[in-house]
């Protein structure tokens, strides 16, 4: 039986998208060594000009430490540099989104294959099972509305469509039913789900909360506008994780602008103040560097920052994303300055985790991974990540700590 790879990169959704390949694979051996495997696909990213690098570097070098295995290109790199990597020869195949359901079939081709389907397709697969996983990834919808400058996933995942409820509530009762009590949604665009099926997201979390098992829910990412009344009702049920993640991108009106969002900052404030007030950690999305931040705006926005109840944040310097309106916007801003900009921001918002960590230190809630070695990693309520030492096995076990030791460098606790 030959044997298959599956090298990830990018998002959470790509990661449920290598799941549901997984379970499809009927033919197959699923291998974790990349060396000895016999077909290596590649589930790749193409967010940025850099995300495409990587993935280029890694089939290069899987041709060389692993001549003989046939490299397939699947995920959202497929749909923007697939023709071009296949016509040069530097993958065996290429398969798009719509394919992955059929990838048992498609790795039969004895010949090089380009099947790229379309971007109007959603998935049914019920997954049961997520390998080494004690966290569940549940895909809710695809694709994105959005039109943001900077962006190329709406060309490459397709407009935003959801997945049926029966489709979703089924994965959830099975995988519960497997000993799964933690759920991340996720998806392209998260909080769009249901303005396809006339739902929402609230109505989908009331229903996954009553099945028998779920224990948590956490949501991927949402746009500040998805955050309706509806949604904010939830938010002190003893099932919601408490901690958000509200995508804003920059702090300043202007910026906002430039990148064509759907958000400004005085009622990012309000909202983000109302969920604080809750008990929550928020978490964002943010970009520095983009075209025509300058001084004045840079200093705007840092203010900003400091004004904002925030624990967490993924900061991007800003990367060119070639067929984007921000690739041609200037002026440009200077590799050192954008540099030096991540890291102003990265720095307070590690200053106000620090002073988060410290004031919540009494009964969390913690899933813990596997371990090594008696210490094991695991994320509280509020997703922060702590290490957790123990004489015995608590690898996918739920803990309550409380008196945990906080530090700048993380959480730790003794059971």
């Amino acid at each position: 039986m030959q044997k298959v790879y599956f090298k990830t990169f990018g998002c959470r959704t790509n990661q449920f998208d290598t799941q549901v390949m997984m379970s499809k694979l009927k033919d197959y051996e699923l291998t974790d060594d990349e060396l000895s495997s016999d077909i290596i696909v590649v589930n790749s990213c193409t967010v940025t000009n850099g995300a495409d690098s990587s993935v280029r570097n890694y089939i290069s070098s899987m041709h060389r430490k692993n001549p003989d295995a046939k490299v397939v290109l699947a995920g959202c790199g497929s749909h923007s540099k697939g023709e071009s990597l296949f016509e040069d020869k530097k993958v065996f195949g290429v398969i798009g989104h719509s394919e992955k359901e059929n990838i048992n079939a498609v790795l039969k081709n004895e010949e090089p294959f380009y099947q790229i389907g379309d971007l109007e397709h959603i998935d049914s697969t019920i997954v049961e099972e997520f390998v080494g996983k004690s966290r569940a990834f549940i895909k809710i919808q695809e694709g994105c509305d959005f039109r943001c400058s900077y962006c190329i996933i709406p060309a490459v995942r397709g407009d935003a469509r959801s997945h049926k409820e029966e489709t979703i509530l089924e994965q959830i009762n099975k995988l519960a039913s497997n000993g799964f009590g933690e759920f991340i949604l996720t998806g392209t665009n998260v909080g769009s789900y249901g303005r396809d099926h006339n739902t929402s997201m609230a109505k989908l979390l009331k229903k996954m909360s009553m099945i028998r098992g779920v224990r948590r829910i956490r949501i991927g990412s949402m746009e500040p506008i998805q955050i309706d009344d509806e949604f904010l009702e939830l938010l002190n049920e003893p099932w919601m994780a408490k901690h958000m993640h509200i995508a804003l991108q920059h702090t300043s009106d202007k910026m906002l602008k430039l990148m064509n969002r759907r958000n400004e900052f005085k009622t990012d404030l309000e909202l983000f103040r109302k969920i604080a007030d809750q008990g929550y950690a928020l978490g964002t999305d943010y970009i520095v560097g983009h075209p025509g931040e300058d001084e004045k705006e840079w200093a705007e926005a840092i203010s900003r920052v400091k004004e904002l109840p925030l624990t967490h944040v993924h900061a991007f310097s800003y990367s060119k994303r070639d067929n984007t309106a921000s690739a041609t916007m200037k002026p440009e801003v200077k590799g050192n300055i954008a540099k030096e900009r991540h890291r102003e921001l990265t720095n307070i918002i590690k200053a106000k985790n620090f002073a988060f960590r410290r004031e919540h230190t009494q009964n969390l809630e913690v899933l813990l991974e596997s371990g090594k070695d008696g210490v094991y990693q695991g994320f509280d309520q509020y997703f922060n990540k702590i290490s957790v030492t123990s004489d015995e096995d608590l690898s996918a076990n739920w803990v309550l700590l409380n008196d945990v030791e906080v530090s700048n460098e993380g959480n730790k606790a003794k059971v």
